[in-house]
């Protein structure tokens, strides 16, 4: 952490300031720092001029690149460590990066301390054949414990980070690491009658499935409110969504996650989730915990 306030605290510090002076001469306001807590080098083809537009279009401040398996490019292509940190070395003000590596095969640890020690704030994304709590997710988690980093996690039933029903004894053995949760299983288990092989459900919500069970009862669980499984939690019912941000406003994070090239407009899901967190956080206070303060205080990040 910087010892000296950083250019976007000054901005966070001095904008009711700058916004009461740009009413009075008709100036713009200072940016609203946002953190994207998910998006990738290489997405879908996407060059890093693309994703650098898209990610200005939507006002974000800092982003985090999370990498790919060298094997995997997780379903889309994505780049590999090397290429999120080149990307955060080249614009250290905007981009900072995690790192990642195959589970289950016997380079993990190395491969993940290598980067970590080369600067990468975190694990992840995670998403690989495993089951959520086998020994081999256990060893990553020893290495999160081991540099004090979070790991994001994408849970999908029959295919990616299995057995979320199980998951809670991996919080219980390992207090001290940050788990983000994300995806289809994820955000359909917001659901207390979530059927587990339904990937985007459209039905109502009955509140205290196991999401938010471990979103309440764990200190160590949070959530990343990015791709099309975190715009459908928004829009398959939106009281809940308002009561479920109220309710975990300190857990709750933005991300994109999104291979668009514009950064706005209908087809643009990170767009789409930034006008939902907007709509449905209870106050400015709830909002820019979600888009800037909780990620700031998890990631340990000086911006």
């Amino acid at each position: 952490m910087h010892s000296q306030l950083s250019r976007r605290e000054f901005l966070v510090v001095t904008t009711s300031s700058l916004l009461a002076g740009a009413a009075a001469t008709g100036a713009e306001p200072a940016p609203v720092p946002i953190i994207d807590i998910h998006q990738h080098t290489n997405y879908s083809g996407r060059t890093n001029a693309q994703l650098i537009a898209h990610q200005n279009a939507l006002g974000v401040t800092t982003t985090v690149l999370l990498p790919a398996g060298r094997l995997y490019g997780l379903d889309a292509d994505c780049g590999r460590n090397d290429t999120v940190l080149a990307l955060a070395n080249q614009r250290p003000n905007e981009y900072v990066f995690f790192a990642n590596e195959i589970t289950d095969i016997p380079e993990a640890r190395a491969e993940l301390e290598t980067y970590l020690r080369r600067g990468a704030i975190g694990i992840g994304e995670q998403k690989f054949k495993v089951a959520c709590d086998s020994p081999e997710f256990q060893r990553v988690a020893e290495v999160a414990q081991q540099f004090n980093v979070p790991i994001l996690m994408h849970f999908m039933h029959d295919r990616y980070n299995t057995g979320i029903e199980r998951f809670h004894t991996v919080l219980e053995k390992f207090p001290k690491v940050n788990f983000i949760g994300h995806a289809q299983t994820w955000w359909g288990n917001v659901d207390k009658n979530h059927e587990q092989k339904s990937m985007y459900p459209t039905s109502k919500v009955t509140p205290g499935g196991i999401t938010d069970r471990l979103l309440s009862d764990y200190p160590n669980m949070f959530g990343d409110l990015s791709a099309g499984s975190g715009l459908n939690f928004f829009t398959r019912d939106e009281d809940h969504a308002r009561a479920f941000l109220q309710r975990h406003q300190d857990k709750l994070m933005f991300g994109s996650d999104c291979n668009d090239v514009f950064g706005r407009g209908p087809g643009c899901q990170g767009a789409n989730i930034l006008a939902n967190i907007r709509k449905c956080a209870a106050s400015k206070t709830v909002e820019r915990k979600i888009l800037f303060e909780n990620a700031k205080r998890i990631m340990r990040l000086s911006v």
